[in-house]
């Protein structure tokens, strides 16, 4: 069986043994050699981008242009996609993308101030938490007994779900007493957590950098916290790996963008294990659009943040719901007043409004709502104020009250529906 506890250690001042990078690196996969891709004509960018140029490989490799290369080493379709297919300015759709990321990783490393080498692109987040189970946690295709992660639930469900498909077992308890005890070899924190909106401080993470465990630090939604990103912090602490998205913060959850911060001990081995096309020609350049324009993406994020606060004052108004204080673009709300959380789900959704509800036990009691636009939070109190209990019961009663004593008058009756269908009468009842 496998050990569970890294067991190269590197020795620092104090006389103490401290864990490398490789260390939680599986021996089989230090020896991988890896896949060979075949390279592109250039790493495209889009004209007007200023500040991240398309870098030509083959082209500067051959000393020819492009369209001077016949490119018939990688089994590419040379007509290209049909004409429906809008590709924009993106002049080689048939060629496979760059399997380094070059020109995105460029554009990070100017983002965040840590060098591209420690950067690596994958095709969202998730692509990135699973090739880190895969290649860290001694269970790339067979696990052995005893292989164990932390989960600090309640929190992103990926984690749990990654390691349930790679046969690791969960551990959910207090951090540092399962990591002296049970020996487990990684632990996923969020920060922002989603989905309760709580951050960790940089006094926390410290104290369990300082444990003998690997630390993947999520911070998927950081730019909504106020708070800097530990990204750079990955060059000081060879246990810790940070992952970010173009998800959250640039909008494009369809295209599949993530991306972490690697110490380059770990780096080094995640090259040889990922798969080599893993993020396509229209995610990079659209990810590399984004970035060129930071005074919109500090626009969005603060009308988030502005409606966020708005959204978390109208819900602690309504007295079936009890709202968490945020860092992220989300709210959790306890659901109260013996209302069903799921329920309430459900006839918001017939009302064409989309909320979270949880069935595990953790969050049973609770439903977790989005920050969007200040028309989505209109109509979303506006519902929220419908299924008011103090609303249907009154509801109910002004419906009891026409039926036996007003069925004649019916101008009463419809005075009365009139009323009821108002924004002004539904905002008294709920409230």
């Amino acid at each position: 069986m496998a050990s569970t506890i890294p067991v190269q250690h590197k020795p620092v001042n104090d006389g103490q043994q401290r864990l490398t990078g490789d260390s939680y690196i599986r021996p089989h996969l230090r020896n991988l050699s890896p896949y060979q891709p075949i390279l592109p004509f250039e790493i495209r960018s889009l004209p007007g981008m200023r500040g991240c140029p398309g870098v030509q490989v083959l082209s500067t490799r051959l000393g020819r242009k492009p369209e001077d290369i016949i490119k018939l080493d990688a089994n590419e379709n040379p007509y290209g996609p049909p004409p429906e297919v809008t590709l924009g300015a993106l002049k080689f759709p048939y060629i496979y993308p760059d399997p380094e990321s070059r020109r995105l990783r460029a554009a990070l490393a100017k983002d965040s101030g840590l060098e591209s080498d420690y950067i690596l692109v994958g095709c969202g987040a998730g692509e990135l938490i699973d090739l880190i189970m895969r290649s860290e946690l001694n269970i790339i295709c067979v696990l052995d007994p005893g292989d164990k992660i932390v989960d600090c639930a309640p929190t992103f469900t990926m984690y749990e779900f990654d390691a349930a498909v790679n046969a690791a077992s969960v551990i959910k308890e207090v951090i540092s007493d399962v990591v002296l005890q049970e020996k487990p070899k990684c632990i996923f924190l969020t920060s922002p957590n989603n989905p309760d909106g709580s951050i960790i401080s940089d006094e926390i993470l410290l104290k369990i950098l300082e444990l003998p465990i690997l630390v993947v630090l999520d911070e998927a939604y950081i730019e909504f916290s106020g708070l800097e990103s530990r990204m750079r912090w990955v060059k000081k602490h060879e246990n810790l790996i940070v992952l970010r998205t173009f998800s959250k913060r640039a909008g494009l959850a369809g295209l599949r963008v993530g991306y972490g911060a690697f110490p380059l001990s770990i780096i080094e081995y995640l090259w040889r294990a990922k798969q080599p096309y893993n993020v396509s020609v229209t995610a990079e350049v659209s990810a590399c659009a984004a970035l060129q324009n930071p005074t919109y993406l500090e626009t969005v994020k603060e009308a988030l943040l502005r409606e966020r606060e708005r959204l978390f004052n109208l819900l602690k108004q309504l007295q079936f719901l009890n709202p968490y204080p945020s860092y992220s673009n989300f709210i959790l709300c306890e659901v109260t007043s013996g209302m069903d959380p799921k329920k309430l789900k459900e006839d918001l959704a017939k009302m064409g409004v989309m909320i979270r509800h949880y069935n595990n036990k953790e969050l049973k009691g609770y439903v977790r709502i989005s920050v969007g636009k200040p028309e989505h939070t209109d109509i979303l109190i506006d519902c929220l104020r419908r299924l008011s209990p103090k609303y249907s019961t009154l509801n109910q009663f002004l419906s009891f009250f026409l039926c036996q004593h007003l069925v004649r008058d019916w101008s009463c009756i419809l005075f009365v529906n009139l009323l009821l269908k108002s924004q002004r009468f539904q905002g008294k009842l709920a409230f």
